[in-house]
């Protein structure tokens, strides 16, 4: 008799966990991934300001399940989903059967009906986001230093960040610290502590799902650090050359979309019920209704808790997810469905970065900021990477930029934009 089946496309947090959470069942596990790498998303910001280099950050996925031998991943993209004969159909016409299958697609950017910014703003999700900012940023001091107009000089020193979530937040923090680093004494006719940046946020502040007490010292760490905050004030046009705030146009040729997220096509593929984000909404065993033998976690999934509230879209909740649902999997296929409990999401706090020794921690029971609060985000992020080099890379990175301020990744790649 085969073996049952399961089909689990994305390796991020929840997939990757899912596939380790099932270790030691006797079935056949495909994970499907359009990149062959599974990657720690909290810190891809760091690659984008030149901290970072990908591979501190991403591991291929081969190596990280290659003792499995009931384990085969499948580099492609997924174009649909055949429900009634039960297989995942791929971009290059191959078919994937499957007895179970996981949806831990994640997310994308939204741009609230403005994808045609979408070139002018790059958003922040993939490694190649990361180094498209990377090289956006360092480009436009290098195009500032070649300029003799003052204007051009001005708009190519100027760095918008729309978007006041954590990753809009610590991003311009970053490029805060970039300005006033060594960088400074390397360029002959601009001085990089000029630059202007902004980091603009339609709602009434900064960090919306942390105390407002944390916003506030966000707000006034980041003001201190000479970076403008605008709040209530949504951007309503954005070009390669040009950002419009409160009916302000501001010169500005590197802009950064923070803004929000929307799910993958997932829902489209099993033809469900979706919420506005197009997240697929499951029930409280993260099932698809209507859709047997079908999950979804992760960003891909809306989920209820008992409040009324939705799970929240981060990292923690998928690994919960995923260690939930890799249990009710063992369950069914052992016989014993029984009264299965809905899965309840425990909230682990949220942490943001904002510089040089400034950070918020919410835990709930425990909230901190300042320079206490950077070190508990240091810790709870190199306790969470995967494997004692990239522990260790990133914390001599962390320190020789602490020391030094000096930023090794500094590289522009990629060809001309």
């Amino acid at each position: 008799m085969s073996r049952h089946r399961i089909v689990v496309i994305g390796s991020g947090f929840g997939g990757a966990t899912l596939v380790d959470s099932l270790r030691g069942l006797d079935v056949e596990i495909t994970l499907i991934d359009r990149r062959n790498h599974h990657l720690f998303q909290p810190l891809l910001y760091q690659v984008a300001t030149a901290v970072l280099s990908p591979a501190d950050i991403a591991w291929p996925i081969r190596r990280l399940f290659r003792d499995r031998g009931n384990v085969t991943t499948i580099l492609g993209e997924v174009a649909n989903v055949d429900t009634l004969n039960q297989n995942v159909i791929l971009a290059d016409g191959n078919e994937l059967p499957y007895d179970t299958l996981v949806l831990a697609t994640g997310a994308t950017h939204a741009y609230f009906g403005h994808e045609d910014w979408a070139s002018a703003a790059p958003g922040l999700k993939t490694v190649e986001d990361a180094l498209e900012i990377r090289s956006r940023i360092l480009e436009a001091f290098e195009a500032a230093e070649k300029t003799g107009d003052p204007d051009e000089q001005d708009a190519f020193l100027t760095f918008a960040v729309i978007g006041g979530g954590p990753t809009g937040v610590e991003l311009a923090g970053m490029i805060a610290e970039i300005r006033s680093g060594p960088m400074r004494r390397e360029f002959r006719r601009i001085d990089t502590r000029r630059a202007r940046v902004l980091l603009v946020e339609a709602g009434p502040r900064l960090l919306a799902a942390f105390p407002p007490k944390l916003s506030d010292y966000a707000r006034h760490a980041l003001e201190r650090c000479r970076v403008e905050v605008r709040t209530g004030q949504p951007v309503t046009d954005c070009n390669r050359d040009h950002i419009v705030v409160n009916q302000s146009r501001i010169a500005c040729r590197t802009t950064i979309w923070a803004a929000g997220v929307k799910a993958s096509s997932a829902a489209l593929w099993l033809g469900t019920t979706a919420d506005k984000a197009g997240r697929v909404i499951v029930d409280e065993q993260l099932s698809v209704p209507g859709r047997p033998g079908i999950f979804a976690i992760g960003d891909t999934a809306s989920v209820k808790q008992k409040d009324g509230s939705s799970v929240p879209g981060v990292a923690p909740a998928a690994k919960q997810q995923a260690k939930y649902l890799a249990k009710l999997i063992r369950g069914r296929l052992r016989g014993k469905p029984g009264n299965e409990p809905a899965f309840v999401y425990r909230n682990q706090g949220s942490l943001a970065t904002i510089g040089k020794h400034a950070a918020v921690v919410d835990f709930g029971w425990l909230t901190a900021k300042g320079w206490i609060a950077w070190w508990l985000w240091g810790v709870a992020h190199i306790f969470f990477l995967i494997g004692v080099r990239s522990r260790f890379s990133v914390a001599w990175n962390w320190l020789w930029v602490d020391l030094k301020g000096q930023r090794n990744a500094r590289l522009i790649t990629g060809g001309p934009r």
